[in-house]
Protein backbone atom coordinates (compact mmCIF):
# COMPACT_ATOMS: atom_id res chain seq x y z
CA UNK A 1 0.00 0.00 0.00
CA UNK A 2 1.65 3.12 -1.34
CA UNK A 3 0.51 7.00 -0.48
CA UNK A 4 -2.77 7.09 -1.62
CA UNK A 5 -4.08 4.13 0.50
CA UNK A 6 -2.46 5.18 3.69
CA UNK A 7 -1.72 8.80 3.20
CA UNK A 8 2.05 8.58 3.65
CA UNK A 9 5.00 6.59 2.37
CA UNK A 10 8.38 6.58 3.23
CA UNK A 11 11.30 5.98 0.93
CA UNK A 12 14.45 5.52 3.35
CA UNK A 13 17.07 7.10 0.49
CA UNK A 14 17.05 8.93 -2.41
CA UNK A 15 18.97 12.69 -1.75
CA UNK A 16 23.12 12.34 -1.93
CA UNK A 17 25.16 13.39 0.97
CA UNK A 18 26.14 15.89 -1.98
CA UNK A 19 22.65 17.45 -2.64
CA UNK A 20 21.72 17.22 1.05
CA UNK A 21 25.14 19.38 2.16
CA UNK A 22 24.74 21.30 -0.60
CA UNK A 23 20.97 22.65 0.64
CA UNK A 24 22.02 23.04 4.21
CA UNK A 25 24.94 25.21 2.87
CA UNK A 26 22.34 27.25 1.13
CA UNK A 27 19.65 27.81 3.69
CA UNK A 28 22.21 28.94 6.73
CA UNK A 29 24.02 30.98 4.41
CA UNK A 30 20.26 32.60 2.98
CA UNK A 31 19.15 36.21 4.23
CA UNK A 32 15.70 34.64 4.20
CA UNK A 33 13.90 35.44 7.69
CA UNK A 34 14.05 32.73 10.20
CA UNK A 35 12.51 31.80 13.07
CA UNK A 36 14.16 29.26 15.93
CA UNK A 37 11.98 26.85 14.42
CA UNK A 38 12.90 27.08 11.02
CA UNK A 39 11.97 28.85 7.99
CA UNK A 40 9.11 30.00 5.76
CA UNK A 41 8.86 30.83 2.12
CA UNK A 42 12.22 28.43 1.79
CA UNK A 43 11.46 28.33 -2.25
CA UNK A 44 13.00 31.51 -1.96
CA UNK A 45 16.29 29.73 -2.04
CA UNK A 46 17.60 29.09 -5.14
CA UNK A 47 18.88 25.63 -3.91
CA UNK A 48 15.82 25.06 -2.51
CA UNK A 49 14.07 26.29 -5.70
CA UNK A 50 16.22 23.84 -7.47
CA UNK A 51 15.30 21.04 -5.70
CA UNK A 52 11.76 20.89 -5.25
CA UNK A 53 12.22 21.41 -9.48
CA UNK A 54 14.51 18.50 -9.97
CA UNK A 55 12.97 15.60 -12.14
CA UNK A 56 13.19 12.95 -9.24
CA UNK A 57 10.85 14.70 -6.54
CA UNK A 58 8.61 16.28 -9.58
CA UNK A 59 8.31 12.55 -11.21
CA UNK A 60 6.85 11.38 -6.99
CA UNK A 61 4.69 14.10 -6.92
CA UNK A 62 3.72 12.80 -10.33
CA UNK A 63 2.90 9.56 -9.43
CA UNK A 64 0.14 10.50 -7.44
CA UNK A 65 -0.96 13.83 -8.70
CA UNK A 66 -0.36 13.45 -12.78
CA UNK A 67 1.70 15.19 -15.12
CA UNK A 68 2.27 18.80 -14.37
CA UNK A 69 2.75 18.68 -11.03
CA UNK A 70 4.78 21.75 -9.65
CA UNK A 71 6.57 22.99 -6.29
CA UNK A 72 4.14 25.87 -4.37
CA UNK A 73 5.82 26.52 -0.64
CA UNK A 74 8.53 24.92 0.79
CA UNK A 75 8.90 25.27 5.02
CA UNK A 76 12.54 24.39 6.54
CA UNK A 77 11.26 22.78 10.02
CA UNK A 78 14.44 22.88 12.44
CA UNK A 79 13.98 20.81 15.41
CA UNK A 80 17.01 20.94 18.37
CA UNK A 81 17.81 20.67 21.72
CA UNK A 82 17.64 24.33 21.72
CA UNK A 83 14.94 24.96 19.60
CA UNK A 84 12.26 21.85 20.73
CA UNK A 85 8.68 21.50 20.46
CA UNK A 86 5.69 19.34 19.86
CA UNK A 87 3.17 19.57 17.59
CA UNK A 88 -0.51 17.86 18.02
CA UNK A 89 -2.13 15.51 16.00
CA UNK A 90 -3.75 17.94 13.27
CA UNK A 91 -4.59 18.23 9.40
CA UNK A 92 -2.83 20.53 7.35
CA UNK A 93 -5.45 22.50 5.67
CA UNK A 94 -4.83 26.08 4.65
CA UNK A 95 -3.11 26.87 1.18
CA UNK A 96 -1.36 30.07 0.56
CA UNK A 97 -2.97 32.19 -2.47
CA UNK A 98 -2.32 35.05 -4.77
CA UNK A 99 -5.43 37.24 -4.13
CA UNK A 100 -8.81 36.60 -1.62
CA UNK A 101 -11.66 35.81 -3.94
CA UNK A 102 -15.35 34.91 -2.26
CA UNK A 103 -15.73 31.30 -2.88
CA UNK A 104 -18.09 28.79 -1.39
CA UNK A 105 -16.01 26.62 1.09
CA UNK A 106 -13.09 28.40 1.06
CA UNK A 107 -12.17 30.17 4.73
CA UNK A 108 -11.67 31.54 6.67
CA UNK A 109 -8.72 33.83 5.25
CA UNK A 110 -5.60 35.16 6.99
CA UNK A 111 -2.47 36.96 6.26
CA UNK A 112 1.15 35.80 7.35
CA UNK A 113 4.27 37.29 5.92
CA UNK A 114 2.22 39.12 2.96
CA UNK A 115 0.89 35.85 1.90
CA UNK A 116 -2.64 35.33 1.91
CA UNK A 117 -3.96 31.97 3.00
CA UNK A 118 -7.37 30.02 3.41
CA UNK A 119 -8.60 26.99 4.75
CA UNK A 120 -9.07 25.01 2.25
CA UNK A 121 -12.29 22.24 1.15
CA UNK A 122 -11.24 18.35 0.88
CA UNK A 123 -11.54 18.84 -3.31
CA UNK A 124 -8.82 20.94 -2.93
CA UNK A 125 -6.37 19.19 -0.16
CA UNK A 126 -6.64 15.63 -2.20
CA UNK A 127 -4.67 17.44 -5.32
CA UNK A 128 -1.67 18.18 -2.80
CA UNK A 129 0.71 16.04 -1.76
CA UNK A 130 4.31 17.19 0.35
CA UNK A 131 7.50 15.19 -0.01
CA UNK A 132 9.16 15.79 3.63
CA UNK A 133 12.97 15.84 2.39
CA UNK A 134 15.06 14.85 5.90
CA UNK A 135 18.28 16.96 5.70
CA UNK A 136 19.14 14.46 8.97
CA UNK A 137 18.73 11.02 10.43
CA UNK A 138 15.24 11.10 12.21
CA UNK A 139 14.57 8.33 14.60
CA UNK A 140 12.62 8.09 17.41
CA UNK A 141 14.14 10.12 20.05
CA UNK A 142 14.51 12.78 17.95
CA UNK A 143 10.54 13.89 17.61
CA UNK A 144 9.43 12.22 14.19
CA UNK A 145 6.60 12.22 11.87
CA UNK A 146 3.46 10.30 13.49
CA UNK A 147 0.51 9.79 11.48
CA UNK A 148 -2.74 7.91 12.04
CA UNK A 149 -2.63 5.33 8.62
CA UNK A 150 -5.83 6.31 6.31
CA UNK A 151 -7.70 9.25 7.49
CA UNK A 152 -6.77 11.27 5.03
CA UNK A 153 -9.82 9.76 3.47
CA UNK A 154 -11.82 11.23 6.05
CA UNK A 155 -12.06 14.96 4.83
CA UNK A 156 -11.93 17.73 6.77
CA UNK A 157 -12.03 17.06 10.25
CA UNK A 158 -12.80 18.93 13.18
CA UNK A 159 -10.70 19.23 16.42
CA UNK A 160 -13.42 16.80 18.12
CA UNK A 161 -13.26 13.81 15.23
CA UNK A 162 -9.42 14.55 15.50
CA UNK A 163 -8.88 13.63 19.01
CA UNK A 164 -11.07 10.96 18.70
CA UNK A 165 -9.73 9.30 15.70
CA UNK A 166 -6.16 9.79 17.67
CA UNK A 167 -7.32 8.16 20.97
CA UNK A 168 -8.65 4.80 18.13
CA UNK A 169 -6.00 4.67 15.56
CA UNK A 170 -2.74 3.46 16.37
CA UNK A 171 -0.17 5.73 15.35
CA UNK A 172 2.84 5.00 13.11
CA UNK A 173 6.03 6.88 13.63
CA UNK A 174 8.25 7.53 10.92
CA UNK A 175 11.85 7.86 11.34
CA UNK A 176 14.09 8.33 8.26
CA UNK A 177 17.51 8.54 7.68
CA UNK A 178 19.14 11.50 6.03
CA UNK A 179 18.43 11.80 2.13
CA UNK A 180 15.37 10.29 2.65
CA UNK A 181 11.72 11.19 1.92
CA UNK A 182 8.05 11.13 3.30
CA UNK A 183 5.11 11.30 0.93
CA UNK A 184 2.19 12.60 2.54
CA UNK A 185 -1.19 14.08 2.17
CA UNK A 186 -2.02 17.14 3.87
CA UNK A 187 -4.88 15.63 5.35
CA UNK A 188 -3.82 12.77 6.91
CA UNK A 189 -3.97 13.39 10.82
CA UNK A 190 0.06 13.99 12.10
CA UNK A 191 2.22 15.01 14.62
CA UNK A 192 5.84 14.76 16.23
CA UNK A 193 6.67 15.02 19.61
CA UNK A 194 9.17 16.59 21.89
CA UNK A 195 12.79 15.74 20.85
CA UNK A 196 14.57 13.41 23.74
CA UNK A 197 18.15 13.94 22.60
CA UNK A 198 20.26 16.55 21.21
CA UNK A 199 20.31 15.52 17.62
CA UNK A 200 18.82 17.96 15.49
CA UNK A 201 15.95 16.95 13.05
CA UNK A 202 15.97 19.43 10.02
CA UNK A 203 13.28 18.73 7.39
CA UNK A 204 12.54 20.35 3.88
CA UNK A 205 8.71 20.34 3.77
CA UNK A 206 7.97 20.95 0.07
CA UNK A 207 4.42 20.89 -1.32
CA UNK A 208 3.49 20.13 -4.73
CA UNK A 209 -0.22 20.78 -6.75
CA UNK A 210 -1.60 19.57 -9.46
CA UNK A 211 -1.47 22.62 -11.45
CA UNK A 212 -1.09 26.18 -10.70
CA UNK A 213 -4.74 26.72 -10.35
CA UNK A 214 -6.34 25.52 -7.40
CA UNK A 215 -9.69 25.81 -8.71
CA UNK A 216 -11.23 28.39 -11.13
CA UNK A 217 -11.45 31.43 -9.03
CA UNK A 218 -8.54 30.94 -6.59
CA UNK A 219 -4.33 30.50 -7.85
CA UNK A 220 -1.88 29.26 -6.00
CA UNK A 221 0.75 32.04 -4.17
CA UNK A 222 4.60 30.65 -3.84
CA UNK A 223 5.51 30.58 -0.78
Amino acid sequence: MGVDERGFEVIPKLLPAGTISWVVHSLANSLIARSRAGMRHALKVPAVRALAEDDCLIALAEDSLGQGAFPFRATLFDKSAQSNWLVAWHQDTALPLRERQNVAGWGPWSVKDGVVYAYAPKEALERVIALRLHLDDSDLDNGPLRVLPGTQKLGVLTDEETHRLSEEIVPVDCPVPAGGVVLMRPLIIHASSKATSENSRRVLHIEYAESARICTELEFAIA
